[in-house]
């Protein structure tokens, strides 16, 4: 007698588990695509400007090619000039963090 009873208790369990489980993987499906790198830097400019921070504002690592900095520049730049709409004072900066990056001015001081 005891035999059915427990394997009714097996049978519920596994049941509520799987529908527990259907439930929790249509959930993960649906929930909103979240992107997991931000494309620009959000954060407040430091009074001198590093190279980590210039790497933050063009959005590439610190030590890259020449041309994967120019490349950035350029995109970063198309997005924020100011003939476009965007504002002089971030223009300057994006420049700035080129011009630390590819060692043409005697800030980007190690943030080490």
């Amino acid at each position: 007698m005891a035999a059915p009873l427990e394997a009714g208790i097996v049978v519920a369990a596994a049941a509520l588990g799987g529908r527990y489980l259907i439930q929790a993987w249509q959930a993960f499906k649906a929930r909103p695509v979240v992107p997991r790198t931000r494309r620009f830097y959000e954060g407040g400019f430091q009074q001198v400007m590093t190279r980590r921070e210039a790497a933050l504002i063009l959005g590439i690592r610190e030590h890259v090619a020449m041309d994967k900095i120019k490349e950035a520049h350029r995109r970063v730049m198309v997005a924020n000039h100011p003939d476009s709409g965007g504002s002089h004072y971030l223009a300057s900066k994006i420049n700035e963090a080129k011009d630390v990056l590819l060692g043409k001015t005697k800030g980007g001081g190690s943030a080490f």
